[in-house]
């Protein structure tokens, strides 16, 4: 073989394959901060955090795990400062391929480890910072120092070839394209066969800190040999995704996108990022919307966000796994490579509940939970009760707080099959993967059951299993996606399943949340996806329901407003301190003056019904919860109940 730079062997392209799935136009994850987990950990700052892998190797490889099983696909060696100059500044400029070969083999060992385990396929990639000089002409390191200072590293990244060194290199977190191009000159002449994603940061402008445009870096990197371009760290994902959005229409590169968790900010001496996880997730969703194909975390990001990108993407892969696979190319556009040959029925005519939505007529629901047994008649009685008094639809929760109960949609079929009132089936991807969602689903379709309201779901730690076992494989945003498939005929797999399934697809909305901005990009991305109407939290203030309602006007579907009637001041303060739940001074203070539990189930149907009668102008339903399995009250509260209704109050 050829001499690269130094008489170095060049590494040859034989061996490489795998990782070339990596470009193929796939979503990748890749792993978050490094320095920030040591950091967290008690490592100071002013420690060399590449020189802990060879002083405290099982520090290291812990975060790699960590990372590996929250779900990303690359991890990253601890090697970000492992040059000559870097090294320098802590005297270790002569354990330049000790640090690098070191980390190599801290991350090939979880990598290897997880593959075992989970036979699923994993990558190590070689991390490659900027020098922490300044090169000519505004410094003293010339350019071919500075190119042999990479390929000193590089070299170290590489040795013992496919499977051993790193599959790929991340040049990342550049300041400069002049520094830029020397480390891909130096990653083509001692390493031809590896591929090389180039990430530059920016300025909260979007330019690079030498003053280059997005498109500028990207077309540079692109004429000079990178694998992949993109944008890591900065002022976070929001800039990042700028970036990304300018660099798609000038290159036919993936695009790689790795944004830290926001500005960080000084909080009591330590060093905090206050960007969320699930914020970092939802702009996880547009990143890869925008081009981006590498995906992952920079500065201030743990295994928690990790997890969180890696729900996102799984959301975004159901629906694009179905009716809209989409394939990147140069312009940016997306182009549609298989679409299904059947489509739903139009939601009039797939349920009651979806034809009186369609028309816009006024919906009533009331919710009855299963039984903690096998015995239902109670819940029978009170359907057919229900039924027989008018209203519209019977909701079913699924294990609402993470109960065992029996299940939702055996209650479903015994209701509709028993009782003849249409059922809305409440659907948690909290117990069950995508495979298994499926099943229930088809299953739920043949036998009738056409309404499912998508949720998340509780976390067990809430129920009386806390120890349980929670999935997750998608939340509710991905759940909307495998339904409207479903619909659309076609699997998570784009596989045909011959006919739509011809649910009509709701969600949830919680107007009195605290954190409203969330709630309303979740909301949104719900309508993205395919929701086609809405069912409150339980509203106890106008406002906050005219607020959300005023929120979501850009992309509105019917909404159907929770109303649940108090029985008790105990029961509005579990309400307001266990659920969160927004609740006025005003009706804490009215069923503070009910002493007696009649009074009190007054009191809290009196409440109720003018919450619904305020409503009712504002939005499409409503659905009313009978707490306690006291269907007469959930009656009472929609003006339903006679005088021979006795029978229905538990």
């Amino acid at each position: 073989m050829a001499d690269g730079v130094g008489g170095a062997e060049l590494v040859s392209v034989a061996g490489y394959a795998a990782a070339d799935r990596l470009f193929d136009g796939g979503t990748v994850l890749c792993d978050g901060a490094m320095g920030t987990m040591l950091y967290a950990r008690g490592v100071f700052i002013n420690r060399c955090y590449d020189e802990l892998n060879l002083s405290q190797p099982e520090l290291v490889r812990e975060i790699h795990a960590e990372y590996l099983q929250a779900g990303a696909e690359v991890v990253e060696t601890n090697t970000f400062g492992g040059n000559r100059f870097r090294l320098g500044q802590h005297g270790l400029q002569d354990q330049v391929r000790a640090v690098n070969v070191a980390g190599v083999k801290l991350a090939r060992e979880c990598v290897n480890q997880i593959q075992e385990k989970q036979a699923c396929e994993a990558f190590v990639a070689g991390s490659i910072g900027p020098l922490g000089v300044r090169l000519e002409p505004l410094g003293k390191v010339g350019l071919e120092e500075a190119q042999e200072a990479f390929a000193e590293q590089i070299r170290a990244l590489v040795e013992g070839g496919p499977g051993v060194g790193v599959d790929l290199l991340i040049v990342e977190t550049m300041t400069s394209l002049t520094e830029a191009e020397q480390a891909i000159l130096a990653a083509r002449s001692v390493a031809p066969g590896v591929r090389v994603v180039v990430m530059m940061t920016v300025d909260e402008d979007g330019n690079c800190l030498d003053g280059a445009s997005a498109e500028t870096a990207a077309i540079k990197l692109t004429e000079w040999g990178a694998d992949a371009v993109g944008c890591n760290c900065s002022a976070g994902p929001a800039t990042v995704l700028s970036v990304i959005e300018r660099m798609r229409p000038v290159t036919t590169l993936p695009l790689a996108a790795m944004p830290n968790a926001g500005i960080p900010r000084a909080v009591e001496g330590r060093t905090i990022y206050l960007t969320s996880p699930e914020y970092m997730a939802s702009f996880t969703r547009k990143l890869v919307k925008a081009g981006a194909s590498i995906v992952g975390g920079c500065c201030g990001t743990t295994p928690s966000y990790t997890r969180a990108m890696k729900s996102s993407l799984r959301a975004l892969g159901a629906m694009e796994g179905g009716i809209e696979v989409m394939q990147r190319n140069g312009t940016g556009k997306a182009t549609t490579i298989k679409e299904s040959k059947v489509s739903p029925p139009p939601l009039a005519e797939r349920s009651k509940i979806g034809s009186m939505v369609a028309a816009g007529e006024f919906v009533t629901m009331v919710e009855i939970v299963p039984p903690k047994g096998i015995d239902c008649s109670k819940e029978l009685d009170g359907a057919a009760q229900l039924h027989r008094l008018g209203v519209d639809a019977i909701n079913v929760p699924d294990s609402p707080r993470a109960s065992a109960r029996m299940s939702a949609q055996s209650l479903c079929v015994q209701i509709q099959q028993h009782v003849g009132i249409e059922t809305i089936l409440h659907y948690t991807c909290r117990d069950r993967n995508v495979l298994s969602i499926q099943s229930d689903l088809l299953g739920a379709s043949s036998i009738g059951l056409k309404n499912i309201l998508c949720l998340t779901g509780d976390p067990p730690k809430l129920g009386n299993y806390p120890n349980a076992t929670a999935v997750f494989d998608v939340d509710a945003i991905g759940l909307v996606n495998v339904v409207r498939n479903l619909n659309y005929g076609l699997d998570i797999g784009n596989n045909s399943i011959g006919e739509s399934t011809g649910f009509s697809i709701a969600v949830a909305a919680n107007p009195g949340v605290q954190d409203m901005d969330q709630e309303v990009r979740r909301f949104a991305f719900k309508v993205e996806a395919g929701a086609e109407y809405a069912i409150t939290q339980p509203v106890f203030d106008m406002r906050v329901l005219e607020e959300f309602l005023r929120r979501i006007e850009g992309f509105r579907i019917p909404v159907i407003a929770g109303i649940w009637p108090l029985t008790s001041l105990r029961n509005a303060e579990f309400m307001k301190n266990d659920l969160r739940v927004s609740m006025p001074d005003e009706i804490m203070a009215r069923m503070a003056t009910a002493l007696t539990p009649e009074a009190g189930r007054l009191e809290g149907v009196k409440i109720a019904q003018e919450m619904l009668a305020e409503a009712k102008p504002m939005v499409q339903g409503v659905q009313v919860s009978a707490p306690f399995g006291r269907y007469g009250v959930a009656a009472d509260v929609l003006g339903l109940s006679g005088d021979d209704e006795e029978g229905l109050v538990a």
